[in-house]
């Protein structure tokens, strides 16, 4: 079966994996699920029981779910294009890079995504927003540092999952409005080289289901009861 995707919108960090698919520039599909629309399909539990987005099922009908496990997934394809060997000194640094990502830095926006929710409560909603600014700010001004001695956000000299993850993650700050990502220039910068890429323009516009084109395997949207009835019983 075709690798696929199941990515969820608006502003899902499962963007990071459209990222590194194109990049990755095998054969793949993608299914959508919006994220705000509850309940969800109930079909999509045989793919991710959590109900949580990214999913993903490989050409074997492997089953994966979250993001670091995905990406870590990708990166070890085609000669480790976008990772590094297994217990390389690479390997480890973008495994520590990945994770402050996928934990740190993720859970500094967990108090804007509760905000986000709150919009008939304003009081409680500008109080999680006061909350989370100063914990975005900070994992800011920390990738900012490392940029500043970087070409690329693992310290390595190639694009991996990790760039891919911080152009999903990174864009939230702004989102929500809580600051001015120019004030850290050398995550602007970076932020900017990033959004020029074009399997970023291409991730962007799948979600704002504008038209676009692949420059990566990308072989179109299956419904989720196709991908379903092809897992192996």
């Amino acid at each position: 079966m075709t690798p696929t995707l199941f990515y969820g919108v608006p502003q899902g960090c499962s963007l990071a994996s459209i990222i590194a698919l194109e990049w990755l520039g095998a054969p793949y599909a993608l299914s959508r699920i919006e994220m705000l629309e509850h309940p969800w399909p109930a079909a999509f539990a045989r793919i991710n029981p959590q109900n949580l987005t990214p999913a993903y099922v490989t050409a074997e009908g492997q089953l994966l779910s979250e993001s670091m496990a995905i990406l870590l997934h990708l990166a070890a394809q085609k000669g480790h294009q976008l990772g590094y060997p297994q217990g390389s000194p690479e390997h480890d640094r973008l495994n520590q890079t990945l994770a402050y990502l996928a934990t740190d830095f993720f859970a500094a926006f967990a108090p804007l995504w509760a905000a986000y929710e709150m919009a008939t409560d304003p009081p409680r909603q500008e109080a999680l927003r006061d909350w989370g600014r100063p914990q975005v700010a900070k994992g800011c001004a920390h990738l900012d540092r490392l940029l500043a001695e970087r070409e690329w956000i693992d310290g390595g000299s190639k694009k991996t999952v990790a760039d891919a993850y911080l152009a999903a993650v990174a864009r939230w700050a702004e989102y929500h409005g809580v600051l001015r990502v120019e004030d850290y220039p050398h995550l602007a910068a970076h932020l900017a080289k990033l959004r020029a890429d074009p399997a970023v323009v291409f991730a962007d516009a799948i979600e704002r289901q504008r038209p676009t084109t692949s420059s990566g395997g990308f072989q179109g949207h299956v419904a989720l009861d196709d991908v379903v009835a092809q897992l192996p019983a």
